[in-house]
């Protein structure tokens, strides 16, 4: 039932600005609580009790400059670790912070970067067990292609080196004690080895081509097999669970989707006695299958008292008692609770987005509809709340990756979008994960042709059903999203009025010739699923496949937005394609921000580009945008625009 009567404006910052609070976890015996929260204008961790309430919680991190994201406790409590980069160039370090200190209480603790190294990103490959001051980690000073492994010592920064990489090692496995048993291989053509690592030496006990993968989930208790997720075998579609015996290469099979529709999602285990708890699929909306029945009643239990939401359970104490657990729904982006197992106690933790007014929010509605030749595109479409769904202006929202894939639940900018007053379509185009090998393979070679068919269909189907204004059609993404939009644009010009690029490449060239140094085992499935440009056939099609070569066609107004240190889609790749049309005097505006990289991390910067963009949809799609913002968003978008290259 549609009243016609369209919901508030909401204001930007209630969907994008900072949580007020975010990242919850509980201290491994239970005592504390961490959080992320605004310190100073920026994303921090801060601690408190356990029961106290969280406005006696102080700040044990004051990073200025960028927001912190992931961190986690070291398992015998003495210290939150976290990641982070400079200015988004994706070179991570790892920083460790005392949550004890006992430094004044107007001052914060010092935060110590275990890993100091100049243009290094290093990668967690485990957290011990059997000594909770040790972590297993790679670093790649000495070849920037190719992570060597350390022990690194969290008490006193001490690294170890236990095996330089030599052989394109892009994975290291340890066991349930904490012994270094498996590797996995990257080899020249793409495919992939998993090595047993014996003192005698190595040897190869499994393998997948270019256009297979498997990827090892958790040592089997007997420490003999290991669970894999798999798509290897001719006759595979599906991926599905198995379990690998690392002598004998006998292969069990556990479990693929009862309703044989998805990809195997996830499987977890409790940390305790490392029995198979529950398996996860990703289909329209989410599956789970209990495997063990205590964790299966209590979440029931959970359940029952949020019908119509999804429930994460997202962290625990060391003994598996004290949980702290998420709900959230497509109309809801969530709050946190704990939950004791002992006594049953279900405990309100905090909302995120306290003030967002969810009765406003729209729903998310798996869609499907056919492509232009003969596949099935599953998808998601947000209507605009309390408006009769006809004659809308559309958003078409591509996701990046391309691997990647569009889920059911909140989405803040289909939200965004939705009260703004367009339709948005969220399209899981063929090369999206999830769907099997056959629907990934669908892609191959298929940038900015049939995946980008997948998505003008979409925009068909929805004509067709009068759900959307043909004339009012616009397309907006990041990263591959972003070069869909560019496609879009250049290639069917007809179809959309506008387009919004966010770090979206423009020739397919410059890309592969500038992918970080740490990706070089990627470099031949890029070469199989997108085009090899070292041959005259393969940079022919590339050339035609990439934007920057097309801008002749392009008919509608483009607005770009680039982070300056991205080390994925390099500057040039915006830069180029401006340049280009500013040069044919086309509609085009530039955002550029000099302290961001693959997308936009700082909330100042993402209210300018966000602020910039709902006026842009406004004025060629006629959808609503919010005129006013603070001073200092005013301020930093005119520091953002780029008037001409």
């Amino acid at each position: 039932m549609h009243s016609n009567i369209q919901t508030p404006l909401i204001d930007r910052e209630l969907f994008f600005g900072d949580p007020e609070i975010s990242g919850a976890k509980c201290s491994p015996n239970g005592e504390w609580l961490s959080f992320i929260k605004p310190f100073k204008g920026t994303r921090n961790i801060w601690i408190k009790k356990l029961n106290e309430p969280f406005d006696s919680a102080r700040p044990i991190t004051d990073d200025r400059h960028r927001p912190i994201g992931a961190y986690f406790w070291t398992r015998d409590n003495r210290y939150i670790l976290y990641i982070q980069d400079k200015a988004g160039n994706e070179n991570f370090m790892i920083y460790a912070v005392d949550p004890y200190d006992s430094t004044p209480a107007d001052t914060v603790p010092e935060a110590r970067n275990l890993t100091d190294k100049e243009n290094v990103r290093v990668q967690i490959y485990k957290v011990s067990k059997s000594d909770p001051d040790v972590l297993f980690i790679g670093i790649n000073d000495r070849d920037p292609s190719w992570h060597d492994l350390y022990s690194l010592r969290i008490s006193s920064g001490e690294l170890t080196l236990l095996r330089e990489n030599h052989e394109r090692m892009v994975a290291w496995i340890f066991d349930l004690k904490d012994e270094l048993r498996l590797a996995m291989r990257s080899n020249e053509d793409g495919s992939t080895d998993l090595l047993r690592l014996d003192q005698e030496g190595s040897e190869v006990i499994y393998h997948c081509s270019v256009l297979e993968g498997f990827h090892p989930v958790m040592f089997h208790p007997n420490l003999d097999a290991v669970y894999m997720v798999s798509d290897v075998g001719k006759e595979v579609d599906l991926s599905r669970l198995i379990l690998l015996d690392i002598y004998s290469k006998s292969i069990e099979w556990i479990e693929s989707d009862p309703e044989n529709k998805v990809d195997f999602g996830s499987v977890s285990f409790s940390d305790l006695d490392y029995r198979m708890i529950a398996t996860i699929y990703e289909d329209d909306k989410t599956r789970i299958y209990w495997k063990d029945k205590d964790f299966e009643d209590d979440f029931v239990l959970v359940q029952n008292q949020f019908p119509n939401h999804q429930i994460s359970f997202n962290h625990s104490t060391t003994d598996e008692q004290l949980w702290l657990f998420s709900i959230s729904s497509d109309q809801d982006p969530g709050a946190v609770y704990s939950f004791d197992r002992r006594s049953k106690e279900i405990v309100f933790q905090y909302r995120p987005r306290p003030n967002l007014p969810l009765e406003s929010l729209s729903s998310m509605e798996p869609v499907r509809y056919p492509s232009s030749d003969g596949l099935i595109i599953q998808g998601y479409l947000s209507l605009p709340k309390g408006v009769e769904p006809s004659s809308l202006p559309l958003i078409v929202l591509p996701h990046g990756g391309p691997w990647a894939r569009d889920s059911w639940g909140y989405h803040s900018y289909a939200q965004f979008l939705a009260n703004r007053g367009y339709a948005v379509l969220q399209a899981n185009f063929r090369s999206s994960v999830g769907f099997g090998k056959k629907f990934m393979d669908a892609g191959n070679l298929q940038w900015g042709e049939l995946m980008q068919d997948d998505l003008t269909w979409g925009v068909y189907y929805l004509v067709s059903r009068g759900i959307a204004d043909a004339r009012r059609v616009g397309i907006m993404g990041g990263s591959y999203g972003g070069y869909a939009a560019l496609a879009g644009l250049c290639f069917t010009p007809d179809v959309y009025a506008c387009g919004v690029s966010i770090v979206g490449p423009s020739s397919l060239l410059t890309l592969l010739d500038s992918i970080p140094p740490y990706w070089e085992a990627g470099r031949t499935m890029f070469h199989t699923r997108m085009g090899d440009p070292r041959t005259e056939e393969g940079e022919k099609k590339m050339k035609k496949q990439s934007p920057l070569y097309s801008i002749h066609q392009i008919k509608a107004p483009l607005l770009v937005v680039q982070g300056a240190n991205d080390p994925r889609v390099k500057k040039h790749e915006s830069d180029q394609i401006v340049r280009a049309m500013q040069e044919k005097q086309l509609d085009v505006e530039y955002l550029c921000a000099d302290d961001e990289g693959h997308g936009f991390a700082r909330p100042v910067n993402n209210m300018a580009f966000l602020m910039a963009c709902e006026k842009f949809l406004a004025k060629h799609l006629g959808g609503r945008a919010q005129e006013d913002g603070p001073d200092a968003v005013v301020q930093r978008l005119a520091e953002l625009r780029v008037q001409s290259l």
